[in-house]
């Protein structure tokens, strides 16, 4: 599930999703509120895309996608100002969220540690910000995973040292699979 915190001309809203199949409708909660989206194809951001939200139709174009600056886009020729800010996940790991390969990884007394850093979500690991020894704080992102074309940074949930880097970029991981381990 991929959680992030839109701002659209100033106003907030909270966004999760779980997946964008095309073709196919899918939910998205915004606010706590359910809408079924509908993607009929691959969307080309610089010439727009067709969307159907809750079965009304809507053209939207993306002017930039620089997801560290305000996004120019349009919804029906009306413009707006987009900013994306992820939502940090302070994983919980416990024996039923590991998959069976993580399982094996970690020693018995890491599987409740607070410094367990796990995947929130499949997809794949695009950068490592990180390395074996460095110094973290809580909050600062030690590595972004890709999940349905949109970038997540995971962020340290404790002030420490990183102990081990259990994946590579370019890795492919499912939910739950462990990241990074802080001591």
């Amino acid at each position: 599930m991929v959680k992030r915190e839109i701002t659209i001309d100033g106003k907030t809203y909270q966004v999760e999703v779980n997946e964008c199949p095309i073709g196919s409708p899918f939910s998205i909660k915004v606010n706590n509120k359910i809408f079924e989206v509908m993607l009929e194809q691959e969307p080309n951001y610089a010439k727009g895309f067709p969307i159907k939200v809750n079965g009304k139709a809507y053209n939207v174009e993306l002017k930039s996608t620089d997801k560290n600056a305000p996004i120019s886009t349009k919804v029906n020729k009306v413009p707006f100002k987009v900013e994306l800010r992820p939502v940090t996940v302070k994983p919980t790991i416990t024996p039923a969220t590991l998959s069976p390969v993580s399982m094996q990884a970690l020693k018995p007394t890491q599987l409740r540690g607070e410094g367990v850093i796990a995947a929130p979500m499949a997809g794949r690991i695009i950068s490592i910000r990180v390395k074996k020894g460095d110094s973290v704080k809580v909050g600062s992102v030690v590595c972004v995973l890709e999940a349905m074309k949109m970038e997540n940074e995971i962020a340290s949930p404790k002030n420490g040292v990183v102990e081990e880097i259990k994946v590579q970029e370019g890795k492919v991981v499912n939910e739950g699979d462990i990241l990074l381990l802080i001591k």
